[in-house]
């Protein structure tokens, strides 16, 4: 039964010793995120069969290790990288082949930090941060939903690591809020488009998350783990949420700074 199907309320739930091992695609699979995930969703439902693609082969293989440690019954690596777009829609369709022709839940986590600071140093950085953010995560997204909606079936979830920072750009990081921007209006608004197609978009929002990407960056408050977040998201699967904000305070820090006049969010830290 689809993470989509099963949110709606279809039937008694079955119990998680019943459940198949859910599919899942993780676009992104390095992610530390997006590999807590699997790892809760292993653990919740049983175990799962997932595919990892990803550019880098050895680092891949080394999540796909820690993966099938951890439970998941099958894990597959599969090469993928953002920035070529053309490739995307024959990439998609190999790791559908190769989860059996239906995937319960997709993990758009494709992503780069980029420079800290205002103004870019190096511009060509930047802009490839805003293509891999936006243009290549956007193209993933929209070939797997409209995989989703097209499987035998339908039915399926698309998990959308965006974050906090897409809801108001900050100086700290200016190219990276703009990405992260774009991508969760997108996500939004192709869950719109999508309701009633049996295709879900669930949008996450981390604030400060411990990962490799951040080490080393000042700590703010309300800083979370990735197990955390995973957690926060697999909740979020099983209760139908368009939604997630991880931790959940974020929400309501986030709603008081997008109403502060730029005069004085341009003075805070962020």
């Amino acid at each position: 039964m689809s993470v989509a199907r099963e949110a709606a309320g279809a039937g008694a739930p079955p119990s998680p010793t019943s459940r198949a091992p859910r599919r899942v695609l993780v676009l992104g699979g390095t992610s530390e995120i997006a590999g807590a995930i699997v790892r809760e969703l292993a653990t919740r439902e049983g175990g799962c069969e997932v595919v990892l693609a990803g550019r880098d082969p050895q680092a891949l293989d080394r999540v796909a290790g820690q993966l099938r440690g951890a439970g998941a019954a099958n894990v597959h690596t599969l090469p993928l990288d953002a920035l070529e777009r053309d490739a995307h829609a024959a990439a998609l369709e190999r790791a559908w082949a190769q989860l059996g022709g239906a995937v319960d839940v997709v993990i758009v986590a494709v992503g780069l930090l980029g420079e800290r600071g205002g103004l870019p140093q190096d511009i060509p950085v930047a802009l490839e941060v805003l293509d891999v953010n936006l243009l290549g995560a956007a193209s993933l997204l929209l070939h797997s939903a409209r995989l989703l909606r097209e499987q035998p079936g339908g039915g399926g979830t698309l998990v959308v690591l965006s974050s906090v920072a897409a809801l108001r750009a900050r100086a700290s990081n200016v190219v990276y809020s703009a990405s992260k921007a774009g991508l969760d209006a997108l996500a939004q608004g192709l869950a719109d488009a999508l309701h009633g197609s049996g295709v879900r978009v669930m949008v996450v929002r981390p604030g400060f998350v411990h990962t490799r990407m951040t080490r080393g960056l000042r700590v703010p408050p309300l800083a979370t783990t990735p197990e955390q977040v995973a957690r926060a998201t697999v909740a979020g699967l099983e209760h139908g949420r368009q939604t997630v904000w991880a931790p959940g305070a974020m929400r309501w820090v986030m709603l008081g700074l997008r109403a502060l006049p730029h005069r004085v969010f341009r003075r805070l830290a962020l």
